[in-house]
């Protein structure tokens, strides 16, 4: 399993960016899907998540009404569209997939795979 992702950079406070994650190696639609992001200096957390039938999505409090997860089961895509960005948005953002039909563990370590990260920097 391979994940690659990309679209991070810098915006103003305000902006917006989409990231993207592309999956190669796995069954789409059987494994959960997540974003965790990571300041510097502090511990890797979850951003938000969706389980592999796609029923189910779980957002972080500090994103819910700004970031929108969402995937192309037949590009095999993941993307996080992160509106009104903040400053405390700053982070590099991975993207991360483990086996799971029905939930959406908020765990790093329940997580088998992980993308190389992306750099997301808002300056206010």
């Amino acid at each position: 399993v391979q994940l690659q992702a990309c679209g991070g950079g810098s915006v103003q406070a305000g902006g917006s960016l989409r990231l993207s994650c592309a999956v190669s190696g796995e069954t789409f639609n059987a494994y959960a899907m997540s974003w965790f992001r990571q300041a510097p200096g502090k511990e890797r957390v979850f951003v938000c998540g969706i389980s592999g039938s796609g029923s189910r999505t779980s957002y972080a409090d500090s994103v819910k009404g700004r970031f929108t997860l969402s995937r192309d089961t037949a590009k095999t895509m993941l993307y996080l569209q992160m509106n009104d960005l903040k400053p405390e948005d700053t982070a590099v953002y991975y993207c991360a997939s483990r086996p799971g039909v029905v939930t959406v563990p908020t765990a790093r370590d329940k997580y088998d795979y992980w993308g190389q990260g992306t750099q997301v920097t808002v300056s206010s």
